[in-house]
């Protein structure tokens, strides 16, 4: 046998080696490593950063927003959220609101302060927002547009400059 060969041959030896001490025998992937697995050494001078705390929030307890919809406090539907607006500070402050319309048509989106919603009622991914605001309110609201000044329709129906000050 000549020396391409030989080569050939330990190539595929060792191929089918690791994939037989894996317990695999159909093709190569990647062994996860184990979830404490210590940090990698960092070179003399830097240090390693802690590992990330974690949260666990009970199915009760949160809800997601976006996409759900949001009613007056006298069960008139406002719309429904389609985005969350937040400062620089990572605050949240407003929400984005798609109002009015059939099925996008027609439809305007206006930006309400975060405080002028209640998540007390949601329970369910089916369940509402309420929002401290009649339907007139959000109809003289003026529409948000993606790059322009925000305007934010606060929980009195005042309307306010959304500041993102340093």
């Amino acid at each position: 046998m000549d020396s391409i060969g030989v080569v050939v041959l330990t190539v595929a030896l060792i191929f089918a080696a690791t994939h037989v001490m894996a317990g695999d025998t159909t093709s190569p992937q990647a062994i996860p490593a184990p979830a404490n697995a210590p940090a990698a050494a960092k070179p003399s001078g830097e240090t390693v950063a802690p590992p990330p705390s974690i949260t666990v929030i009970g199915p009760a307890d949160a809800h997601g927003v976006l996409g759900r919809d949001v009613r007056s406090s006298s069960g008139q539907n406002m719309g429904r959220i389609v985005d969350v607006i937040v400062d620089r500070t990572g605050s949240v402050r407003a929400a984005v609101i798609d109002f009015g319309g059939f099925l996008g048509v027609g439809s305007r989106k206006i930006v309400v302060d975060w405080k002028a919603l209640h998540f007390g009622a949601v329970k369910g991914a089916t369940d509402n927002i309420t929002l401290d605001l009649t339907q007139d309110q959000v109809k003289a609201a003026p529409e948000y547009k993606e790059g322009a000044p925000v305007v934010v329709l606060g929980a009195s129906g005042t309307l306010q400059p959304l500041r993102f000050g340093p």
